[in-house]
């Protein structure tokens, strides 16, 4: 005896859709900010033994979250954990390039 399934297109397109990984809105922004302030020297994400500068990150987070949340209006919460990721996958990226 076999089991037969039905497959419906539509809800395994709106599955996969769903499925994939949400940007937060204002996470582009922030990280713009972030890596304009950092190529203007005003935060260094990345001291110069290649080690992450967990100041240098926060005040960029700090920076970038008060921008975002006089744009989007969200919480301080919401704010700065939108510019926390922006600052680390900026940090992260800037510390891949002086590495190599």
């Amino acid at each position: 005896m076999s089991i037969r399934r039905s497959l419906s297109w539509s809800t395994a397109i709106q599955d996969l859709r769903n499925d994939r990984q949400q940007v937060p809105a204002g996470f582009l922004g922030a990280r713009g900010r972030i890596e304009v302030a950092a190529r203007l020297g005003k935060v260094v994400l990345v001291k110069a033994d290649v080690s992450f500068n967990r100041a240098g990150i926060m005040a960029a987070a700090t920076a970038a979250a008060k921008d975002h949340q006089r744009v989007y209006g969200s919480t301080w919460a919401a704010a700065m954990s939108v510019s926390l990721k922006a600052a680390w996958q900026a940090a992260r990226t800037t510390r891949a390039k002086v590495a190599h």
